[in-house]
Order: C-alpha cells, then sequence, then structure tokens
C-alpha cells in the first residue's frame, strides 16, 4: 500500500536538525558506510538500485549512530548517573557499546523472549542486563521505573534530538556521494532514522524523493498520517522486531509531516524476499528489519524505469532461527510460489489425474490425509514463472474438472494449514468447532501457562503452533462449543493472556479441513 503524504510545507521543526546533523559525534564509533550498486536487483527492477550499508558497521546496524550521539552530548552529572536503556537487539547494542567506549556504567532492560544470540552480543561491552516482560513495551516500562528509582539517566531508542542527529548523518552521506538518486527509502519503526535522513535531504536536494517503509502490522506511521496525530497500535507484529513499535515519536512525527513524500507498507512475505534479494546480491543475510526499506522500493519500482532509487540496509542482526521461515515465504513474497487447495474425488486415479494437470512444474508442497468424505482437499505449492503461467496452469485445472481455491495470501493457510496433516474428522454432525488464531511468547512456559489459564471447561480438538524465530511464535486452536453465538469462550480465551482471533469463517479453514 502507498500512501502520499501531503507536507505542510515549511520546516519549522525540522530546521534546528541541520545543525544539529552537522555536529554529530559519530565517527568516533560508526563508519561513512559504502554504497552498493546491486546488479541482479538492477536488472531485475529495471531501475538502477543501490543499498547503503549499514549492516556493516561494527554492531551490524545504524543504532550506534544515534546512541553515541546522544550520549556522548549527555552533561557529566548524566554521565556520573550512569546510563539505561531498553531493547531487544540493535539500540541495545549501540548504547552498550558507547558506555563502553564513554567507559559510562550501562544498564539495558530486555524482554525475557530476547534471543541469547542478542543478549550475548550486549554483554560483550560489558553491559548489565536486566530481563523483563514478554515484549519492549514492558521492558521500557521497567525501564523507565527503573531510571525514576536509581536516578539514572533513560536513553530513548528514537524519539529524542540528539538520536534523531545521529541517525540523520545517514543522509548527509547520501548527498555527498557521487550518485544523483531520485528517490531514498528507509525503514520505520519509530521514526528515528527516517526524521534524521529525511529533514537533512528535503532541505538541502528538493528533487529527491525521501519514502517511509513499514511492515503492514506495525505501521504507525501510515495511522498517525490517516489521522493526522501520533496514533496508538492496539497490537504489533513482531517478525520484524526492529521496527516492533506501536506509536511513532513525537519529535520524529513533527519532521515526517515537513519531509516526507511518501510511506509504504508491505507484507512479511515481500520483507523475506528483499532478505533474499539483498543476499544475492551482497552474501549478507539482513535482518527482516534491514531489508524493509528495500521491499517498499520493491513496490515503489513496478511504476516507473531508468530511475536511480537507494534503499537503507539497517541492519543484519539476524536469529538463525528465523532463516527456515524466511526462505520458505521470500518465494511467496517474489510472487513465485502459489498455494492452491483443490478438490479431488475420493477414488483410485485422482492424484495422477491430478498430477498430469501439472506435468513439469515445479511443485514446492503437496499435502494430503484420506478423509471419510466423497471428497478430500489437496494442498498444492507450485512455483511459477509469471501471472500468465498461473493463469495457465488453474484454467487446466478448471478444464480437468478439478475445483480450487487460491491460498497463497491467506494467513492461516501459510502459518499454519501448510504445515498440518490430519488431526479433524469431518464426520456428519460435528459442526460445533470453532477456530482463533494467536501469538504465544516464545519464553519456557509459555504453553503450560496457557493450558492452566483455559481449564477443562472446553474440549480443544486442534492446536497448531508455529515459531518465527522471534519473540513470538503463531498458534491456530480449535474449540468444541456448543453454543457458538454467545461471547463466553472469546472473553475465557482473552483472560489467558493472549490475544485472539476468530477464524472460523475463514475459508482456508472452511474447504481445507480435510487438511487439518
Amino acid at each position: 500500500m502507498r500512501l502520499k503524504i501531503k507536507k505542510t510545507g515549511s520546516f519549522k521543526n525540522s530546521k534546528r536538525y541541520i545543525k544539529l546533523i552537522e555536529d554529530a559525534s559519530v565517527y568516533d564509533v560508526a563508519i561513512n558506510s559504502p554504497i552498493t550498486f546491486a546488479p541482479n536487483l538492477s536488472l531485475k527492477e529495471k531501475n538502477k538500485i543501490f543499498l547503503k550499508r549499514e549492516d556493516l558497521q561494527p554492531i551490524f546496524s545504524f543504532k550506534n549512530r544515534g546512541a553515541y550521539n546522544k550520549i556522548i552530548n549527555l552533561s557529566d552529572s548524566e554521565k556520573k548517573r550512569g546510563v539505561i536503556a531498553a531493547s531487544a537487539g540493535n539500540h541495545a547494542q549501540g548504547v552498550a557499546s558507547a558506555c563502553k567506549k564513554l567507559r559510562i556504567d550501562c544498564i539495558i532492560v530486555m524482554p525475557i523472549t530476547t534471543p541469547e544470540i542478542k543478549i550475548k552480543d550486549v554483554k560483550r561491552f560489558g553491559a548489565k542486563i536486566i530481563q523483563y516482560g514478554d515484549n519492549v513495551d514492558a521492558a521500557l516500562k521497567e525501564a523507565k521505573a527503573i531510571a525514576k528509582e536509581k536516578k539514572l539517566t533513560f536513553v530513548h531508542p528514537f524519539d529524542d534530538p540528539y538520536t534523531i542527529a545521529g541517525q540523520g548523518t545517514i543522509g548527509k552521506e547520501i548527498l555527498e556521494d557521487d550518485n544523483h538518486y531520485d528517490a531514498v527509502f528507509v525503514p520505520v519503526g519509530g521514526g528515528g532514522i527516517l526524521a534524521g535522513i529525511s529533514s537533512w535531504i528535503a532541505q538541502h536536494n528538493k528533487k529527491i524523493k525521501v519514502i517511509g517503509v513499514e511492515v503492514e502490522d506495525s505501521a504507525c506511521f501510515a495511522e498517525a498520517i490517516r489521522a493526522n496525530k501520533r496514533v496508538k497500535l492496539k497490537e504489533v507484529g513482531l517478525f520484524a522486531d526492529g521496527v516492533a513499535v506501536s506509536q511513532v515519536g513525537r519529535n520524529n512525527f513533527d519532521v515526517l509531516k515537513e519531509c516526507v513524500d511518501e510511506v509504504i507498507t508491505v507484507s512479511v512475505d515481500e520483507v523475506c524476499a528483499a532478505v533474499k534479494d539483498i543476499f544475492e546480491d551482497t552474501r549478507v543475510l539482513s535482518e527482516p528489519a534491514g531489508a524493509l526499506a528495500l521491499a517498499g522500493l520493491k513496490v515503489y519500482s513496478k511504476t516507473i524505469k531508468h530511475k536511480n532509487l537507494l534503499a537503507i540496509s539497517s541492519g543484519a542482526n539476524v536469529n538463525f532461527q528465523r532463516l527456515n521461515f524466511i526462505v520458505e515465504r521470500s518465494e511467496l513474497g517474489e510472487n513465485r510460489e502459489k498455494i492452491l487447495s483443490i478438490k479431488i474425488p475420493e477414488k483410485p486415479g485422482s492424484f495422477l489425474k491430478l498430477s498430469r494437470v501439472f506435468g513439469s512444474s515445479q511443485i514446492t508442497e503437496f499435502n494430503y490425509r484420506k478423509s471419510d468424505l466423497a471428497d478430500a482437499y489437496v494442498l498444492v505449492g507450485v512455483r511459477t514463472k509469471t501471472e500468465n503461467s498461473f493463469k495457465a496452469l488453474k484454467n487446466k485445472l478448471k478444464k480437468s474438472g478439478f475445483a480450487y481455491k487460491d491460498l497463497t495470501r491467506n494467513e492461516i493457510s501459510n502459518d499454519h494449514l501448510r504445515h498440518m496433516v490430519g488431526g479433524r474428522n469431518n464426520q456428519k454432525g460435528n459442526n460445533n468447532e470453532r477456530i482463533f488464531r494467536g501469538e504465544f511468547p516464545e519464553k519456557p512456559g509459555a504453553l503450560l501457562s496457557f493450558l492452566e489459564k483455559f481449564g477443562s471447561d472446553w474440549n480443544i480438538s486442534l492446536f497448531h503452533y508455529r515459531n518465527l524465530g522471534s519473540a513470538y511464535g503463531k498458534i491456530l486452536i480449535g474449540i468444541e462449543d456448543d453454543k457458538p453465538k454467545k461471547l463466553s469462550l472469546l472473553k475465557h480465551l482473552n483472560k489467558s493472556g493472549t490475544s485472539f482471533t476468530e477464524e472460523t469463517s475463514n475459508k482456508a479453514y472452511k474447504i481445507g479441513r480435510a487438511h487439518v
């Protein structure tokens, strides 16, 4: 989704950042990161594509710029009291590395769901770590409470003028490059890096468009633009944890309204495809948030040709456990893999007839289990080169008498059903099952805690857990309910501490019950 921004027409709030960026102290800990031409991407997108390589910073992320600039500008008394911050990753490393350089005591509050690799990265800088809460919001609240109690200096991850200015040095470096860019794409979480880059570029070269990019499930900036005020999201997707922020920063939003031309939202699948693209041109494994800007660039690129486009490759602190999911979903993000649910008769020869329809097509997945019905549903993943080739395949299925549904963009199909075979009987009269989708915190005892709170008043008929390598894993649960019209079950579920959405009417579930 693309949302053009009607800029205010003035630089009332962003004007002060020119001096702050010019005076920013970042190069004691950061490098002037190179800009890399991406030949494979350029050929594919029919534009010249460039990557600003913040993944090559000493902490593999741009966050050292803003953190160091903020901390070095603290007063002597603030430094002496010590520093505290809350983060699940890159900001924590930026703060910890700055404090080590400046010999300042440092505490980092990290969620208990933080992967061990990120904890180790922070520990190597000598910071004291406190693990608290299931998410960054809980850790942030705890960090502020500790800061007040112990009179420590709190370092905000994005909503601070000195942090914004530190990130803004990236924009200054871009304009000092010899290439002439038509548009620059920047990832958006709380808006710190976008505010810094856009304030510099908008006031020095108005011909260059500055475009923010968000993930669909954490698009707090886009929502703020629609409402013309800062909006706090009720829920935030955590796959791209580096940008999993519920509300854009106050200082940041004032700048963004003046300096940013457009915001693009992309899917998780499109982010995964961008991770693959960066790897193919650089041999670097980007974290999801690090590839976010490129995912937005690719959406923008579909409408133009022969332009110079630059994306910020903002970080490479990827969890190894997440790679399998990224590889799997990158094909969907490239629109190369399609997921079809195909109805076949339960009789000999049906498989053979279906396989002849696919012929030499590259099958990526094939899920089937016999049921007690006259018909069965087969879940098929197939790789296609073009949309036309996919249309031809669907026409071939139709001519051969096979009914099908395209589930390529169906969330519960991609997250759950394609990984499941068997489990539910399609017995006559067995229509009291309700399906709910939710998320579990990835921490010891999470399943037991949920089941104890759920109790034994309802019977669980289906349960599937899908770990994505992030702080939360996705779950699908089926529950037998004799009174489906009443809200008592949903209220009971939400008391468990896990937020649920009902998916009983989801077409993937309705047609694919033979799979699950």
